[in-house]
């Protein structure tokens, strides 16, 4: 499988909003917790809406013009957008959103991904939240040296979510970044 990762365009804004819905609705159904396709339809359905995209758009514009705090990379299969990794730069660096859809998963579009995005980050701490769930996720993570905080949210109520943290890595942007940074 053929994963190209680019810098998005502003009308790939109209792929973003749809591909968060079904990335969301292929990932994270869980009756245990309550979440079923209804429940991921009304709180993360509005991605694929007009204003939703419109959102996106703003984001990859602003990426565009400070790329210094803002980042955004998506994965195309030929012509179809199946992942993206977005993150920003404040007060330290946030990790997040970062999906992959279900048939991207598993060729190294991922790792790819995240490779870029640490050579971006330049070795500052980096946070994400993850859902505590999808433990491939976790272990993905984990592989590239983020640990548990054992900081805890349910997101909306329902979704448990856990904070990962990856310490500053002076080294990171010019190595693999992998487990064995601490």
């Amino acid at each position: 499988m053929n994963h190209v990762i680019e810098v998005p365009a502003p009308d790939d804004a109209a792929s973003l909003g749809p591909l968060l819905l079904a990335v969301w609705l292929q990932t994270y159904p869980n009756a245990e917790a309550g979440v079923d396709e209804a429940w991921i339809r009304e709180h993360r359905g509005s991605a694929a809406t007009a204003e939703g995209i419109a959102g996106w758009r703003e984001f990859i514009e602003a990426a565009g013009r400070r790329p210094d705090l803002l980042f955004c990379r998506v994965v195309r299969s030929g012509t179809e957008l199946v992942g993206f990794l977005c993150g920003r730069r404040g007060e330290g660096v946030t990790l997040g959103p970062m999906y992959l859809r279900e048939e991207a998963r598993g060729h190294g579009a991922g790792g790819r991904l995240m490779g870029e995005f640490l050579a971006w980050a330049d070795g500052a701490p980096i946070r994400l939240w993850v859902t505590e769930y999808n433990e491939r996720a976790v272990r993905f993570y984990e592989r590239y040296g983020f640990e548990a905080t054992g900081e805890r949210e349910l997101w909306r109520g329902r979704l448990p979510n856990v904070r990962m943290v990856r310490s500053c890595t002076p080294n990171a942007a010019r190595g693999h970044g992998g487990s064995s940074a601490t």
